[in-house]
């Protein structure tokens, strides 16, 4: 009876642990891992050594046992990188700052802060130091580093997006000249391809109309104007034919 009972409450422990995992804040290992910010690398091995026999899936019954122990993993390999732990430290560490900051700005006229100030033998500094150790303290660094890793997950969604959007611009602008490029080497070579039937269209033209000037009674190809002859049907005044290229007579010169 006992031993189904506290297998009963292992099988509950477990699914609780599944559903902490799944549900907690995606951008954080330490939150995925259920561990303080400020724990030590051995602190974490232990932790994941524990949580991942929990949830196995071969001992965890929980539909997303499988899903919760890939979350774990990934969590525990990110918190053992070097690298993503300096960037995402210092991300840490601007949340904390944050947190002091406003801390400061809200008991700088608090009596109960100012007396154990007075008290403490560090100071408002050793004060501040004992508050950091507290559970309201890492609350508080947990909800301010959530607000600061999603700005930072959103700009760095937006930046890719730009990013994205600038290499298909790139490479539509290439394929437009790539296109280009080939649409003006198909047109030489087929204008090359086609300069003997020009050259010879042209030789033909050329002696047609040569053929076509013979026997014209054309001076160099240009025809004389026709003169104007005298037509009594109109009001006007033409000149005779022989008197058209005649110059006109100077007026004399004095008063009329």
């Amino acid at each position: 009876m006992f031993q189904s009972f506290f297998q009963e409450v292992r099988e509950v422990d477990r699914d609780n642990e599944v559903n902490r995992i799944l549900g907690a804040f995606k951008l954080n290992p330490f939150e995925q891992m259920g561990l303080r910010f400020d724990c030590t690398q051995d602190e974490v091995k232990r932790q994941y050594r524990k949580v991942s026999l929990l949830i196995h899936p071969d001992k965890c019954k929980h539909p997303l046992a499988t899903s919760a122990f890939e979350v774990l993993g990934h969590a525990n390999s990110q918190l053992s990188n070097e690298d993503f732990m300096r960037e995402f430290r210092h991300s840490l560490n601007l949340a904390r700052d944050e947190v002091r900051k406003e801390r400061r700005k809200k008991t700088k006229n608090d009596a109960v802060v100012r007396l154990a100030s007075v008290i403490h033998e560090g100071g408002r500094e050793g004060v501040e130091a004992e508050w950091e150790h507290t559970e309201e303290f890492h609350e508080l660094w947990k909800v301010k580093s959530r607000d600061m890793l999603a700005r930072y997950e959103w700009r760095r969604r937006k930046l890719t997006k730009r990013l994205k959007e600038e290499e298909e611009r790139i490479e539509e602008s290439e394929a437009e000249t790539r296109k280009k490029m080939k649409a003006t080497k198909e047109h030489t070579k087929k204008w090359e391809e086609t300069r003997e039937n020009r050259v010879g269209t042209w030789r033909n033209f050329v002696q047609k109309k040569g053929k076509s000037k013979k026997g014209t009674n054309m001076l160099g190809g240009i025809k004389p104007p026709k003169l104007k002859v005298e037509d009594e049907e109109h009001t006007y005044i033409q000149r005779p034919v022989q008197e058209q290229w005649r110059p006109a007579q100077p007026k004399p010169a004095g008063p009329q």
